[in-house]
């Protein structure tokens, strides 16, 4: 495969300067072609939430051609993916005043933003902000399909008033079973599937009865999206970390350890002379986040810190990370190690537990293809 990096030799895992991010191209192309293929065949719309990606390489395999709908997380990904020619975003995080002004720019710069409210004074700023400023808004109201972060239930007294505060900027609904994640089962994902969808089609039938039709009608969760409910009246799904995976999606059985696309590539840096079943290595907390989603599921599925993996991506069993510190990982072996075994030097990957957390600590991918050497350098764009 030629260089991706000319006038110089294409670099390899061994050379890379560690901690990094390391995507394997392959996986991540197939968990977006299943995605997008089982949507296709149910006659949904996939908008593909850039959250944990924060890539515009990824964004074009994901999104359809030319770019398609997606959604984004902060205005400054909106930003970011507006530059590189999207105009259908839905920005999924309720909106506050503060913002306005970041989405008028947007907006007439030709791109159509699905804002989200779920307060009838965030509903009022909007109006009164589309009425000063000649625009108007794409607004979905938020509704709780049973998480309870965000949204007002189908049922609110205040869902028509939203809509009516709106006006001409209403465009419909929108939710999230960000619950699936408390799901273990196929069977506990397809109810909360079925919760995401109830909900939608409550809210969008009671407004349609108060003279509001719900355009877009919109939901989605990386573990609901695959499950085989009836999706009649959704016009679009949402799912966003399905495109890498992570040891917590593999742990509730969202996705297989062999899905997974994204690991963090670390050096050895220390064996203790004392405890001869540990290493340590140069990725810490501020590589790998500080997440422990997979201590709540049985302990073989417990990764600590995250799962280890030799340079090819295999898990290597008996290993995991228990511990980190800043910029250092503790890694323990259930049986000592042999002392040529994880040198000073060598390097593992690491599999992380939250793909979205792990990812925004780097500002790039380096891309592999089923081997060790580098294809692609990916920049991401962080911050808010």
């Amino acid at each position: 495969m030629s260089s991706v990096f000319p006038h110089r030799p294409t670099p390899t895992l061994e050379r890379l300067a560690t901690p990094c991010l390391v995507l394997e191209r392959g996986k991540l192309a197939r968990n977006l072609i299943r995605m997008s293929a089982a949507l296709s065949m149910r006659g949904v719309a996939l908008r593909p939430h850039l959250k944990t990606a924060k890539c515009v390489e990824i964004a074009r395999l994901a999104a359809a051609k030319p770019p398609g709908p997606i959604t984004v997380s902060t205005l400054r990904e909106a930003e970011y993916f507006a530059h590189h020619g999207w105009k259908d975003i839905f920005y999924a995080v309720g909106l506050g005043p503060g913002k306005l002004d970041r989405v008028v720019a947007l907006l007439r710069a030709g791109v159509r933003l699905v804002t989200l409210v779920d307060h009838p004074d965030a509903a009022a700023a909007i109006a009164a902000c589309a009425k000063r400023e000649a625009v108007r808004f794409r607004t979905v109201i938020e509704i709780d399909c049973g998480e309870h972060r965000g949204g007002i239930a189908p049922g609110s007294a205040a869902l028509v008033t939203i809509a009516q505060m709106l006006g001409a900027n209403f465009a419909g609904v929108a939710t999230h079973g960000g619950q699936s994640y408390g799901e273990r089962t196929k069977e506990g994902f397809a109810q909360v599937a079925e919760a995401e969808v109830t909900a939608l089609r409550t809210a969008a039938l009671r407004l349609h009865a108060a003279g509001f039709t719900s355009e877009i009608r919109s939901l989605g969760s990386s573990p609901t999206a695959l499950v085989g409910v009836d999706l009649a009246g959704v016009t679009e799904l949402r799912a966003g970390v399905y495109m890498f995976g992570d040891a917590f999606q593999a742990g509730i059985g969202a996705c297989s350890l062999n899905d997974i696309a994204l690991s963090v590539l670390a050096e050895v840096i220390g064996r203790p002379a004392a405890r001869p079943n540990e290493f340590l290595v140069d990725a810490g907390a501020f590589a790998l986040s500080k997440d422990i989603s997979t201590a709540a599921l049985p302990a073989e599925q417990n990764a600590g810190y995250g799962w280890v993996c030799n340079l090819a991506g295999e898990r290597l069993p008996g290993l995991r990370m228990t511990r980190v510190w800043q910029e250092h990982g503790l890694v323990v072996s259930t049986t000592p190690l042999p002392s040529d075994a994880f040198r000073i030097g060598d390097r593992v990957r690491i599999l992380p537990n939250h793909a979205c957390p792990t990812a925004a600590a780097h500002d790039r991918y380096f891309v592999v293809a089923g081997s060790n050497e580098i294809v692609g350098e990916w920049t991401r764009v962080n911050g808010w």
